[in-house]
């Protein structure tokens, strides 16, 4: 893994064998990285990263000019990962939280300009968090809601949806307010 663009470009990040997780393709990431700034300029936004993992994109969103963030994910392993993370590359503006998704996503009072979630592939509750993030208007005006998720999962019909993209085995899912 691998920091793929920004100030931090090229720069590693940590493998660990303790964490059992899924991390975004560099393939996958840039892609999304791609469209991403051709959709909103990452330089000062905000940002949430549901079901974070190691931050991968948390730590991209960061070393292109995010202004300030949360990683949000249950695992304890994660969030210990997250912080060594964060004390390496000193990043500021960034809290790493170890929640559940949806009781983060009920909580929350503040606006935020990108939410990305990652919830592993066997998880019952992707409509739920898109439910949640426009219920509670957890995006600016302008904000983008992307959902990364597996083949046989559609948001198409759901509100807010505008746009699907799929790279090699990874998709993704875009809303708009």
């Amino acid at each position: 893994m691998r920091i793929i663009g920004g100030k931090y470009r090229g720069k590693k990040l940590p493998v660990s064998s303790k964490l059992d997780l899924r991390p975004t393709t560099d393939f996958a990431k840039e892609s999304l990285f791609n469209l991403v700034q051709n959709k909103i300029d990452l330089e000062g936004v905000s940002f949430v990263d549901l079901f974070s993992g190691t931050g991968n994109i948390s730590f991209e969103l960061m070393s292109r000019g995010a202004d300030r963030g949360i990683m949000v994910d249950i695992s304890l392993s994660s969030f210990k990962y997250r912080e060594k993370v964060l004390r390496s590359f000193d990043f500021k503006n960034v809290r790493n939280l170890k929640s559940d998704v949806l009781k983060f996503l009920r909580n929350q009072d503040r606006q935020y300009d990108l939410i990305f979630a990652d919830p592993p592939y066997n998880y019952p509750h992707h409509e739920r968090i898109i439910e949640d993030v426009f219920q509670h208007q957890l995006l600016k005006a302008d904000g983008l809601l992307i959902i990364e998720h597996p083949q046989e999962y559609t948001f198409e019909k759901m509100p807010h949806f505008i746009e699907h993209r799929r790279y090699g085995r990874v998709n993704f899912s875009f809303f708009k307010p």
